[in-house]
């Protein structure tokens, strides 16, 4: 069978400078990739294209791969069929249990090696799906798995009603949810078993699970399969209680400080209360485009403003920008607000949340990270930007002159030996010397902060929505909680003077209008724009109606934000010798666009495909594609 074909632009057509472009989606590999199940899409690929575009494939192993699972499939789909044609529903309805898997393991653990208990009370009915078996003549022994954990079935064919045996072991596969009946008994090896008297196929796996010595490997796999990755590593599912646990633990602390929790918009006139690019939408009836929010502060900020005096809000959030095992287009947030208190306030609700959440889910105050033992005891180390950045650098901030030039000059003479030029660049685009102070602060600073950290006092200039300082001009009343080189949260003592408000948003309009004018270069001879820095190009609103709300009037307050993802009091599991990452507490994290045409589309000819593709509502440009170079097939198509 015919490996990988790649279809590509043709060098000899115009064509965007990426796929991004074309398609309105995230960073693409420049490629569109698709895939065929059969070696018949495959010659007729070869016969509508021209002989000159057609090159050998050189790999197998993902078409074998596909040839074995689809065989697998095949092969289970005849025992569906069995199954019916014996008067037996492969997909059940409803399986009445006694106990789970756990509650087994707890209530006999004393049962001694080769005991077992034949009685009516000590008949039971398990539900679960089928990680292992093995058959040894008239013996059969499979694992069950359920959410709670795994307990062994022990088939005898004499035990077995009818001819169910028999179904064991040519109907039953690896992955089938079955439920199970029938009495205790320990083998005489240790293992906790359920002597089963009858069973039933409530569901019958379709597809093979991944072979338990490699288990799910493949980290794309993993993350865009996550149903796989749990019945392969469930370790994984582990994370979401945890993730569970943590979400209760925070209700619970901060409302047992008072605090009302409320419900804000998704869908906004305007995205505000931070600098990031938003998900834009229409909507049909109001005739006007929409924001997915990027915050949920302004709107919060506003029921200070109606008269609540505590609130908070666990909330999604939506941003328009990269994706990483450390970056999730869509993630959670925890935002809170109280009247009448500052950013000191916030410092102690941010240890008291991170402490209990800590006790809860490890139960106790130290975490090991990377072989580093961080711990959570309070308080917590507090310094301002200004002192950390010294302390790295040797660079004092607050002797530099204002002279911005004078400043980059000093900050890359001292920090220079030993910079890539990334960080150089950014260095040196720094508009003002807050972002300067910053710039440097990311770079050098916040990868050394393990162990928890306030860092206080930010520049006003990327604080447009923090207080100023009661005593340093040109700083605000702002602090970010790190630990494990990570910001945790970020809390401001938080703004209300209307018009100085409306000045730095305002401000921070222009500034962003400036970026993204300068993020497009100078046109060349044919027209065509280069270098764009797309994540510069989105259109910034300013939220007239919150400066409106702040006119009535909103008390002094605090705010914090803490992002759940970045939470590291779950010590995340490495999964298979991989790396633990934020992006593992995500059931479905964002990956690259996958549009997947549906099992046999690949069977017809590939124009026939094509016009599939032109009728996708992503796809609007893809009649733009006139020649193709074929360099092997795959099952989907990437974006």
């Amino acid at each position: 069978m015919e490996g990988l074909k790649v279809w590509r632009l043709s060098s000899s057509i115009a064509r965007p400078s990426n796929l991004r472009q074309l398609f309105g989606l995230g960073t693409s590999s420049g490629l569109v990739r698709c895939l065929d199940n059969g070696a018949a899409a495959a010659n007729a690929t070869n016969t509508r294209l021209p002989s000159r575009n057609r090159r050998a494939s050189t790999s197998t192993s993902t078409s074998t791969n596909t040839s074995d699972r689809e065989a697998v499939r095949a092969i289970r789909l005849k025992k569906v069929e069995q199954l019916r044609s014996k008067g037996t529903e492969p997909y059940g309805y409803k399986w009445d249990r006694s106990h789970s898997a756990k509650e087994l393991q707890e209530i006999y653990k004393d049962l001694n090696n080769g005991e077992e208990l034949d009685s009516e009370s000590h008949h039971v009915s398990i539900a679960g799906r089928i990680v292992a078996r093995r058959a040894f003549g008239k013996l059969a022994f499979l694992t069950l798995r359920d959410d709670s954990g795994t307990i062994q079935l022990y088939c005898e064919k004499e035990r077995l009603l009818n001819d169910q045996f028999e179904q064991l072991k040519t109907l039953v596969d690896i992955g089938d949810i079955l439920g199970a009946s029938g009495s205790i008994k320990r083998t005489e090896k240790g293992e906790l078993s359920v002597k089963v008297v009858s069973f039933s196929i409530l569901t019958k796996s379709l597809l093979p699970l991944p072979d338990k010595f490699h288990g799910l490997t493949d980290i794309d796999k993993r993350y865009r399969q996550r149903y796989v990755d749990m019945i392969a590593n469930p370790e994984v599912a582990d994370i979401f209680r945890k993730r569970a646990k943590i979400m209760r633990e925070i209700r619970k602390t901060v409302e047992s400080r008072g605090f009302v929790e409320v419900e804000t918009p998704v869908l906004q006139g305007a995205a505000g209360g931070a600098e990031a690019r938003p998900f834009v939408t229409y909507h049909n009836s109001l005739g006007r485009d929409l924001y997915l929010r990027i915050a949920t502060e302004l709107h919060l900020k506003r029921m200070l403003v109606g008269g609540f005096e505590k609130v908070y809000e666990i909330g999604r959030i939506f941003r328009n920008e990269g994706i990483s095992t450390r970056h999730n287009p869509e993630f959670t947030t925890i935002e809170m607000y109280e009247a009448y208190s500052d950013y000191q306030s916030m410092m102690d609700m941010a240890e008291e949340i991170v402490t209990q959440c800590a006790l809860e889910v490890n139960g106790k105050l130290t975490i090991d990270y990377q072989g580093t033992e961080i711990q959570l005891q309070r308080p917590w180390r507090r310094e301002t930007m200004h002192n950390l950045v010294k302390e790295v650098t040797g660079v004092d901030f607050t002797e530099l002159e204002d002279d911005l030039k004078v400043a980059k000059d000093v900050v890359l003479k001292a920090v220079g030996l030993g910079l890539d030029s990334k960080d150089k660049s950014s260095i040196e685009a720094c508009p003002s010397l807050g972002h300067l102070l910053n710039e440097v602060f990311e770079i050098f600073v916040e990868p050394k902060l393990l162990q928890p950290t306030f860092v206080l006092d930010y520049p006003i200039e990327i604080s447009p929505l923090a207080k100023p300082h009661r005593r340093h001009a040109g700083l605000t009343e702002r602090f970010e909680l790190f630990i494990c080189g990570r910001e945790l949260a970020n809390a401001f003592s938080e703004l209300t003077d209307p018009l100085d408000q409306r000045a730095r948003l305002e401000e921070q309009v222009r500034q962003h209008n400036k970026k993204r004018a300068e993020a497009v270069s100078v046109t060349d001879g044919t027209g065509e724009q280069k270098n764009i820095d797309e994540d510069s190009m989105y259109e910034v609103t300013l939220d007239d109606d919150f400066l409106t709300a702040l006119e009535y009037g909103m008390p002094p307050a605090s705010g914090m934000m803490v992002a759940l993802w970045s939470i590291r009091l779950v010590r995340v599991p490495s999964v298979n010798g991989g790396k633990a990452t934020e992006i593992e507490i995500f059931c479905g994290p964002c990956l690259q666009g996958v549009l997947c045409l549906g099992r046999g589309t690949w069977n017809r000819q590939v124009g026939d495909a094509l016009d599939g593709f032109r009728q996708h509502p992503r796809c609007h440009c893809f009649s733009r594609f006139k020649d193709f170079t074929v360099t092997g097939r795959m099952p989907l198509l990437e974006l």
